[in-house]
């Protein structure tokens, strides 16, 4: 124990440091209606370095959650396609209506008074209709705080500049984004379903992209509904692929130690989190001749 102690110590001084500076989300466009714990929006500077705008690639975000990645890559056409995957029930009933329903949604966000008494009528009662379901996770994230959908988040109460509820509820921006979507929608698929569904075979077409995002090692708990992740079985499976992958996660001695268990490349990169405070979260891929 002493002797992997060690080397997991010296892996952890290898030059895999950093020097890229900490991305200015309000740069990035924000295309996803979500506010997701753990969203990538200030990881797509990056994401444009690693898929350079290919007719031809497809990409499969098996853990896509509020989806930015997606979403900014079929906007750029820098995809054929984009296959988006989720296991959470209610993130699933959100861009099934966003996707087959975004008029009817856009009018339901548009109309809705939001008021304490509203707001507790939707997120208590028990959806009437698909479409129903995919309304209350919007008003449950933008309405929560810090937009987390787990068990026993609490709704905000001061907010930002002490607006309550409202001040993360923009319906317009909402539906702005939301129709913005449609105009790329051939681009987008959405597929409620297991990652591990689509993580069980070697993938060999050089046009094919895997973007993992899996819930935090550390945090995912209080993060989000499904946190339980066999996250040593995606570091297996993906050290059998022959296309292309990028995968992120936070620093930990736990995910140092399997990328060296199954000898994977990695990088850091810097983040900063909604409390301004800057950190380290880790970079894995197939190769970084794009990265710098």
């Amino acid at each position: 124990m002493a002797q992997f102690a060690k080397q997991l110590m010296l892996f952890k001084d290898m030059t895999a440091e950093s020097t890229a500076k900490v991305v200015n989300v309000s740069s990035v466009p924000k295309r996803s209606p979500f506010r997701y714990a753990g969203g990538k929006t200030w990881l797509i500077p990056t994401i444009r370095k690693w898929l350079c705008i290919n007719s031809q690639a497809h990409l499969i975000e098996p853990f896509c959650g509020g989806g930015v990645v997606s979403l900014s890559v079929a906007a750029e056409n820098r995809v054929k396609l984009s296959t988006m995957i989720e296991k959470d029930n209610d993130v699933a009933a959100a861009w099934k209506t966003i996707f087959d329903n975004p008029e009817w949604l856009i009018d339901r966000i548009l109309h809705f008074e939001l008021t304490k008494d509203n707001v507790n009528k939707i997120v208590t009662t028990k959806p009437s209709s698909s479409n129903e379901h995919g309304f209350q996770t919007i008003v449950r994230n933008r309405t929560n705080h810090g937009g987390i959908l787990a068990k026993g988040a609490g709704t905000i109460k001061n907010g930002e500049k002490g607006k309550g509820l409202s001040s993360r509820w923009y319906p317009e921006t909402l539906a702005k984004r939301i129709k913005g979507i449609s105009a790329y929608r051939s681009k987008l698929e959405f597929i409620e379903g297991d990652a591990f569904d689509y993580l069980n075979e070697t993938y060999d077409k050089p046009n094919t992209f895997f973007f993992i995002d899996p819930p935090y090692t550390v945090a995912g708990k209080r993060l989000y509904t499904l946190s339980e992740v066999d996250h040593e079985e995606i570091f297996r499976r993906v050290s059998t692929f022959k296309c292309h992958y990028l995968i992120t996660y936070d620093k930990s001695d736990y995910i140092l130690a399997l990328i060296e268990k199954y000898n994977l490349q990695w990088r850091c990169i810097p983040m900063q989190t909604t409390h301004l405070v800057t950190k380290d979260e880790i970079l894995i891929s197939d190769n970084f001749d794009w990265f710098d």
